[in-house]
C-alpha cells in the first residue's frame, strides 16, 4: 500500500469576483482545507489521508469544491460544518455523502469508496 489511501483535494482557485463561475477561494476554500487538515490531524489519520491545495477543477459554479481520490467523487457546495460528515462518512466508513455530491453527470461516478483501512 502506498504512504496515502486517500487524498482530499479541495480547490483554492481565484477568479475575479464578477467571474460568472464563481471562485472557490472567495467561497472560503481555505478554510475547508485548513479544517480538514486540522480533523485529520486530530483523528490520527493524517498519515493516510492527505487534504491538498487543487488549482482550478473546473467546477467553482459548484463551489466549493473537493474531490477525493482514489474513488473520484466530487462533492460541492462544502461549508466547514460538512468536514466532520464526509471525514466520517465517506472517508472512514466507505459511504458516499449523497447530500453534498455535484449533481451534473460530468462529475459523477459509479466508482465503490472502500473505507479507511487502520
Amino acid at each position: 500500500m502506498g504512504r496515502f489511501q486517500k487524498h482530499i483535494f479541495v480547490c483554492i482557485n481565484e477568479r475575479p469576483e464578477n467571474d460568472p463561475k464563481g471562485c472557490c477561494l472567495l467561497k472560503g476554500s481555505v478554510e475547508i482545507r485548513d479544517t480538514f487538515k486540522n480533523e485529520l490531524k486530530k483523528l490520527g489519520i493524517s498519515s493516510t489521508v492527505r487534504a491538498n491545495n487543487a488549482g482550478c477543477l473546473d467546477a467553482c459554479e459548484f463551489g466549493p469544491t473537493i474531490v477525493i481520490y482514489p474513488e473520484g467523487v466530487w462533492y460541492g457546495g462544502v461549508k466547514k460544518e460538512d468536514i466532520q460528515e464526509i471525514i466520517q462518512e465517506h472517508i472512514i466508513q466507505g459511504k458516499v455523502v449523497e447530500r453534498l455530491l455535484i449533481k451534473e453527470p460530468k462529475y459523477r461516478t459509479e466508482t465503490t469508496v472502500v473505507p479507511l483501512q487502520k
